[in-house]
C-alpha cells in the first residue's frame, strides 16, 4: 500500500473516529440523562441550549458512517474484489447483530427489539449490494433522488393494520413492526433516505481512488461541502423545502440559531442532511493533511478510534450497561426508575473518561485484526 493511499485510509478513519467520540455522548446521555428526553426534532422550549447542542453534535454520526460505509464499499470493489456477496454478507450480520447482541446492550431484555443504526447500515448494505450493478450515472440519480426528493413523500401515512404499513414504516416512518405480551419490534431508523447516502457515499468512492491526487481531492470536499452547507443556508433559511418544521424568529439570538438547526433525523430531512454530510465533506478535506510520518496523538487517537469502529461500538454499549448496572446494586434511582446525571456537563465528562478507557482495548483489537487479517475480525 503506497503512502498516499495510507494517508487516505487515515482520514476515513478519522473521521470515523472522531463520529464515534460523538456517538459515545450522546449514548451516555442516553443511559443517564434518559430522564431530560429530547424529541424530533428537538422542542426547543424545553430543551437547554447544552442538551440542544450536545444532541445536535450527535446528529453528524450516522450520515458520516453511513456515507463512509458506501466509500469504503466502493474501495473494497477497486481491488477486484466481489462486492456483491461482501454486501449481502455483512448486511446480514450487521442485521443479526442488532436484533442480538446490540439490542441487549441497551436494554438488558429482549422484551422489545429496537431496529436502529446498526439495523439500518445492514438494510443498506443489502440494497447497495444489489444497485451497485447499475450504471454509474444512473445510481448517482438513485442516490440524489432519495436524498432530495423523500421529502415529497412526508405526506403519506399508513396506519397498522394496512397491508402497506410494515413496508412503510421500514422505509419511511418509525413504528411498532410487531406489538405483543411477549415480544415488540420498533423500527426507530427508516432506511429509504439512508439508501440514497450510502450510494452517494458509493458513487464519491473515486475521489479517494488511486487516479486521483490530494490536491483534486481536497478541492471536490470542499466544493461538496461548501455547496451543501450554502443550500441548507438557502433552503432551510428560506424554509422553501426539506425540512417539515418551519423555523422562525425567537425571542433572543440563540433561540433563532437553535430553531434553524432543528431538523428532523427519523428519517433524515434534506436539511438534516445537508448540514451533517456538508460538515463532514469539510472535516475529510482537513484530514487529508499529510500525516505520513509525523502521526500526531489527534491523529493517532482518531485513528485508533476509527479503525475498529464496531468493536467499540458493542465494547462502549456493554461498558454502559455494566455501569449503571453495578451503580444500581450501591444505589437507588433518582429520576424516577432513571439513575441519572443533573447536569449535561457530567455527560461529557463521564463520555471523557470512558473514552479513554476503552481506547487502549480498542487500538489493540484495530492492531489486531491489522496483524491477523482473519475473515471474522473483519466483521468489528
Amino acid at each position: 500500500m503506497n503512502s498516499e493511499l495510507r494517508q487516505r485510509i487515515h482520514s476515513i478513519d478519522m473521521m470515523r473516529g472522531l463520529v464515534m467520540l460523538l456517538m459515545l455522548v450522546d449514548h451516555v446521555r442516553e443511559r443517564f440523562f434518559l430522564h431530560m428526553q429530547v424529541s424530533d426534532p428537538m422542542d426547543i422550549d424545553a430543551t437547554s441550549p447544552g442538551l440542544f447542542f450536545s444532541r445536535f453534535a450527535a446528529h453528524f454520526c450516522a450520515p458520516a458512517f453511513v456515507f463512509l460505509t458506501g466509500v469504503s464499499a466502493w474501495l473494497y470493489a477497486s481491488n477486484g474484489r466481489n462486492l456483491t456477496g461482501f454486501l449481502f454478507k455483512r448486511g446480514l450480520f450487521l442485521i443479526a447483530l442488532e436484533v442480538t447482541l446490540v439490542t441487549f446492550a441497551w436494554m438488558g431484555s429482549f422484551d422489545t427489539i429496537w431496529l436502529q443504526v446498526i439495523w439500518a447500515i445492514g438494510l443498506c448494505m443489502l440494497a447497495l449490494a444489489i444497485l451497485h450493478h447499475l450504471p454509474f450515472g444512473v445510481l448517482l440519480l438513485v442516490g440524489l433522488t432519495l436524498v432530495f426528493g423523500h421529502n415529497m413523500l412526508t405526506s403519506i401515512q399508513f396506519t397498522q393494520g394496512d397491508s402497506l404499513y410494515p413496508l412503510w414504516t421500514i422505509l419511511h416512518d418509525r413504528g411498532y413492526l410487531l406489538q405483543s405480551e411477549a415480544i415488540n419490534i420498533k423500527v426507530s431508523y427508516p432506511v429509504l433516505p439512508w439508501i440514497g447516502v450510502i450510494v452517494l457515499g458509493y458513487c464519491a468512492g473515486p475521489l479517494f481512488g488511486k487516479d486521483i491526487s490530494l490536491k483534486e481531492r481536497k478541492t471536490a470536499l470542499l466544493r461538496l461541502g461548501i455547496f451543501c452547507l450554502v443550500l441548507f443556508g438557502i433552503l432551510r433559511g428560506a424554509n422553501l423545502y426539506g425540512e417539515t418544521l418551519d423555523w422562525s424568529v425567537q425571542s433572543t439570538f440563540l433561540l433563532t440559531v437553535m430553531d434553524v438547526l432543528n431538523v428532523t433525523k427519523y428519517p433524515p430531512s434534506l436539511a438534516f442532511l445537508l448540514i451533517t454530510l456538508g460538515a463532514m465533506f469539510l472535516l475529510l478535506r482537513a484530514a487529508e493533511t499529510d500525516f505520513v510520518g509525523k502521526r500526531s496523538s489527534i491523529v493517532s487517537t482518531l485513528t485508533g478510534f476509527g479503525a475498529a469502529p464496531m468493536f467499540f461500538y458493542l465494547l462502549h454499549l456493554y461498558a454502559l450497561l455494566l455501569i449503571n448496572s453495578v451503580l444500581l446494586l450501591f444505589m437507588e434511582p433518582n429520576h424516577g426508575e432513571l439513575l441519572g446525571v443533573d447536569h449535561i456537563g457530567w455527560i461529557w465528562l463521564i463520555a471523557l473518561g470512558l473514552a479513554l478507557v476503552l481506547y487502549w482495548p480498542t487500538r489493540a483489537f484495530a492492531a489486531l485484526k491489522q496483524r491477523k487479517q482473519h475473515p471474522l475480525l473483519s466483521y468489528f
